[in-house]
């Protein structure tokens, strides 16, 4: 199973492409939606959905995929809920790029500080990362500095921030999926 948490612009046609690209590597790919709106009621509601996900569940190895404001989520809900992850071009800074887009952005860095102090370090080598040289939205090089040393980067020269194309990566994705 392959959870999929879309970005802030969750209605974009690329986020049922990637669905069906990822259904190359699993078949059961469920997407997950959320508000966007308020940032503390998105992480109990993707916290709860995902644990029931898990619960009915017969694959040992799940992996929960997101992009953008997804991968912000699906980085942090996959390690609380203990599965892989992998993240495509993640807002790592909501609340510094989302004023004016979103309600309350200062609950993301709430969010980000009290998560789990350490998290990452807790979480290394459970995520991989795909980045944009040519993310047009976010400072990739700023992401690649805060993950490299816990996650494995994965550099793309040709797709943009929402990454519409993934299948060059899909095998990678599967390798990372099915690891022990």
């Amino acid at each position: 199973m392959i959870i999929y948490l879309p970005g802030f612009d969750s209605n974009s046609p690329g986020n049922h492409e990637k669905v069906l690209q990822l259904q190359f590597i699993d078949p059961d790919v469920r997407l997950i939606g959320y508000s966007t709106l308020h940032p503390r009621h998105d992480m109990q509601h993707l916290l709860k959905e995902v644990d029931k996900m898990l619960q009915l569940c017969a694959d040992e190895r799940p992996l929960i995929c997101g992009v953008g404001l997804g991968g912000f989520w699906a980085e942090r809900i996959g390690f609380l809920c203990d599965i892989r992850q992998v993240i495509v071009n993640p807002n790592l800074w909501p609340e510094e790029n989302m004023p004016g887009k979103i309600d309350r952005p200062e609950e993301y860095l709430d969010i980000a500080t009290k998560c789990v102090s350490n998290f990452r370090e807790k979480n290394r080598d459970r995520c991989l990362v795909l980045l944009s040289r040519t993310d047009e939205a976010l400072d990739s090089q700023r992401s690649a500095k805060h993950l490299s040393a816990y996650y494995e980067i994965i550099w793309d020269d040709v797709q943009t921030h929402k990454f519409k194309n993934i299948s060059p990566h899909l095998q990678r994705i599967q390798a990372f999926k099915t690891l022990g």
